[in-house]
C-alpha cells in the first residue's frame, strides 16, 4: 500500500512508510491517526517546539530529551511516542511535518479517500467543511479528507490542492491580479 506511485519520497516518505505499514500490521491506524493528530496540533501551535523541531542549534540528544518530555506530559505513547523519539534521535525532527502529511496521504489512500489541502483565510465550520467535502467529491469521484489550515493573509477565499490541481479563489489573489491589470492599463 504505502510503496504505490503517489506515495511520497524521501526521508518523509520513508519514515512515514514504516509508521503506517506498523500501525496497520498492529491494527492500530485509528489510535496512531488521532495521536498524530495531537502531536501535529502541539507542533502548529507552540513557536517554542517548532523553533526546537527546526533549529540545527539543538543537537539530537537535546531534541530527543525534550520532544520526550512533551510526549510524557501529554501522554501520547505507543507507536506514535515510539515514532517521534526515533525520528528525534536519528536528528530528522525538522522533517516532522512532512511525515505527518505523508502518513494522512498513506492513511487516506487506504480508506479510498484523497486528501485535498486547503488554505482559508479563517478556518471552516462544520457546515462548511461538510459543503466543500460534497463538492471535491463530486469533482474528484472519491471521498475526500480535508487537511485545512488557516492563512488570514489571504483576506478571503480558499486555495485548494487536490494532486496536481490547485484551485485558488483567495481574495488576495484576486487583488493582485486587478492590481497587476490597473498598471497595464496606466
Amino acid at each position: 500500500m504505502a510503496n504505490s506511485a503517489s506515495s511520497t519520497s524521501g526521508i518523509t516518505g520513508r519514515y512515514a512508510s514504516a509508521l503506517f505499514e506498523l500501525a496497520l500490521a498492529e491494527k492500530k491506524l485509528g489510535p496512531v491517526e488521532k495521536d498524530l493528530v495531537r502531536f501535529d496540533k502541539l507542533l502548529s501551535s507552540s513557536t517554542d517546539l517548532q523553533r526546537l523541531v527546526t533549529s540545527p542549534v539543538f543537537s539530537a540528544d537535546q531534541q530527543l530529551d525534550a520532544v520526550s518530555a512533551v510526549l510524557t506530559k501529554t501522554k501520547i505513547t505507543g507507536l506514535v511516542g515510539n515514532f517521534v523519539r526515533t525520528v528525534a534521535s536519528n536528528g530528522r525532527l525538522f522533517a516532522m511535518s512532512g511525515m505527518l502529511s505523508a502518513f494522512r496521504a498513506f492513511l487516506a489512500e487506504h480508506k479510498g479517500e484523497v486528501t485535498a489541502d486547503v488554505t482559508v483565510a479563517s478556518a471552516l465550520s462544520a457546515a462548511q467543511t461538510k459543503e466543500l467535502k460534497a463538492a471535491l467529491k463530486s469533482v474528484v469521484g472519491k471521498n475526500v479528507a480535508i487537511n485545512a489550515t488557516v492563512d488570514p493573509s489571504l483576506l478571503g477565499g480558499m486555495i485548494v490542492k487536490v494532486g496536481s490541481r490547485q484551485i485558488d479563489t483567495s481574495l488576495r489573489t484576486k487583488l493582485s491580479s486587478l492590481k497587476l491589470s490597473l498598471k497595464e492599463v496606466s
